[in-house]
């Protein structure tokens, strides 16, 4: 089976309608149980060099192949930032107003580094406007569902998110060890939900999203494919 390359068509033809900018955005752990969900965003122009070669879908690459890719999609990207809402706010405010904080606070990245974001226009992933909610007018937001797998901006968003959150999970590894979030990375396996019955919830875990795990809460594949992505299929 082919693997659909991501191009800049949908970004020219952005910019060719007068977007200065496009600004290509993907979560990542919004399906998760535990840790924060976080929200990447890379900026692109019309005048940018060669998609780094195998850039894909945070979620049709394995493990390995994102990390080797995170720091070559930031560097082709104008720039890029990553944003991110706590569990404690994931349970406090719900998931649609956190993905929309974490996609707040990643865009005040973008404009304290100089991004003109009334001059650009954002490519949101899915068919679901979470975003603009957030943004208070400041960007506008397109929805193009599969845009992680079609636009090399929300690609190159996607990989950059997904690995500063991972990261972010084996740290915590050491700091808040027996859950396994080295493995897991927050998501919802039976032997992390059994680690949660031995020892209790910890900090990084959403208490109002723990449950009895159910047959989609372990199938993690070895690409780290999200059990949210599972469940929409």
């Amino acid at each position: 089976m082919t693997v659909p390359t991501p191009t800049l068509t949908i970004e020219r033809r952005l910019q060719r309608a007068g977007s200065r900018f496009v600004i290509g955005v993907d979560e990542v752990g919004r399906g998760a149980i535990a840790g924060p969900v976080g929200v990447g965003m890379c900026v692109v122009s019309g005048r940018m060099s060669k998609i780094p070669e195998g850039l894909r879908d945070s979620k049709l690459l394995s493990e390995r192949r994102r990390e080797q890719l995170a720091p070559l999609a930031q560097s082709w990207g104008l720039h890029s930032a990553v944003g991110l809402a706590s569990p404690e706010e994931v349970d406090r405010l719900g998931i649609t107003a956190c993905l929309g904080l974490a996609g707040a606070r990643a865009l005040e990245s973008l404009d304290n580094a100089g991004i003109p974001l009334a001059e650009s226009t954002i490519i949101l992933d899915g068919h679901f406007d979470w975003l603009s909610p957030a943004l208070g007018g400041k960007a506008h937001v397109v929805t193009r569902v599969k845009a992680d797998r079609d636009c090399a901006s929300v690609s190159a968003a996607s990989v950059i998110a997904k690995v500063h959150r991972d990261s972010l999970m084996i740290q915590h590894d050491e700091r808040i060890p027996g859950y396994g979030w080295r493995g897991n990375k927050g998501y919802g396996s039976a032997a992390h939900y059994a680690a949660i019955t031995e020892l209790g919830p910890s900090e990084l875990h959403r208490h109002s999203w723990l449950k009895p795990p159910s047959l989609l809460d372990g199938l993690l594949d070895d690409n780290g494919a999200e059990a949210d992505e599972l469940r929409a299929s």
